[in-house]
């Protein structure tokens, strides 16, 4: 049964079943949350607004 492989703990590390890697929702999302994730997005943001803010002046106010 598909489902009867995430019955087990999300503590549980990934296992090798009939040659298939078997993970936890968790483990197979793998995703990063937390500041530096929204800080290195704030920061791109900030410079990309900048970057902007520089090519306008170069380009429309010389």
């Amino acid at each position: 049964m598909p489902g009867a492989a995430y019955a087990s703990s999300e503590a549980a590390m990934a296992t090798k079943r009939n040659e298939q890697i078997v993970e936890t929702p968790t483990e197979a999302r793998q995703g990063e949350r937390g500041p530096s994730v929204l800080a290195l997005l704030t920061a791109s943001l900030a410079l990309a607004v900048l970057l902007m803010a520089l090519v306008w002046v170069v380009m429309f106010r010389s």
